[in-house]
């Protein structure tokens, strides 16, 4: 899951279309329908090894149901062709706010974080570390970080990687990789990137989240969300319920999968939900 450009959002349910209401009578069925990537690891795949998939799984004994999927690339038009055609119900992450679809309390806050060797030579905790002007520097393209690096004056320092990516030669996690390969000194990643590829490197690597920094119009931390139809209000308060029900078994996945969890718990009522500038997922 990559983060970039950032929106200003406003919902606005009297454009819903009759389309997006779903199929009638499927708020609670035997199935459990689910929108997702099929190798985009450590979100989803289709052998199903994922926390978001793990999340749906735990979901659907809940219900009864079973889990089924739609594949489709986590890239533009990944709403359209998926949740919008009716072909499945929820998408398990969505950056709250997120205004193609009706989106749940935030069920996570993570956020773009440093990766280095651990007792390397770049041990980087702030943005004015003397080690990170000595480092080579692994950003992608587009991302919140980017800005960081040009107000700091170091692209001059970075090897940018494509926000889009041709999975049959790459995948997510090369920026990490490359890391401990020493192709790269430090990378800056989102954080569930960065906490699922620095467990299974072939070196000790650290994660450290990164510190916000004045004047950067773009934040580094997001809360993340279910997604459903924008007039699918029944099935937004089942996942509500399951979401405050399973609330521990939501933390302890994302931890097995070396996400950074910023703040404390953030399963609120629905009034509480969390409104204002947030980031695009599906480019």
């Amino acid at each position: 899951m990559v983060l970039t450009v950032v929106l200003t959002f406003g919902l606005s349910l009297a454009s819903a279309t009759r389309a997006e209401q779903g199929p009638p009578g499927q708020t609670a069925t035997a199935t459990f329908r689910i929108c997702a990537d099929a190798n985009n690891l450590p979100y989803s795949n289709d052998k199903l090894e994922g926390f978001e998939n793990k999340i749906a799984a735990l979901f659907a004994k809940d219900l009864g149901a079973t889990p089924t999927y739609t594949w489709w690339p986590d890239r533009r038009g990944f709403i359209r062709n998926t949740l919008r055609a009716n072909q499945c119900d929820v998408v398990i992450g969505v950056p709250n706010g997120y205004d193609q679809v009706r989106w749940t309390t935030p069920y996570y806050r993570s956020s773009y974080a440093f990766v280095f060797v651990k007792g390397g030579k770049f041990q980087v905790r702030s943005w004015d570390d003397d080690s990170l002007r000595r480092a080579r520097i692994g950003v992608i393209a587009a991302t919140p970080p980017a800005d960081a690096l040009i107000k700091k004056d170091l692209m001059g320092n970075v090897a940018a990687y494509r926000l889009t990516i041709d999975y049959t030669t790459e995948y997510p996690g090369k920026i990490v990789d490359d890391v401990a390969a020493g192709k790269v000194d430090v990378a800056i990643v989102w954080g569930p990137l960065a906490g699922y590829f620095a467990k299974k490197a072939a070196v000790p690597l650290e994660v450290v989240v990164v510190p916000p920094l004045e004047g950067v119009p773009v934040p580094f931390t997001y809360e993340i969300s279910m997604g459903v139809r924008k007039r699918d209000n029944a099935r937004q308060e089942q996942l509500e319920a399951l979401l405050r029900k399973h609330e521990a078994q939501i933390v302890s996945i994302l931890r097995e999968y070396g996400v950074p969890l910023v703040g404390g718990p953030l399963v609120r009522r629905p009034d509480e939900a969390k409104r204002g500038v947030v980031s695009e997922r599906y480019q």
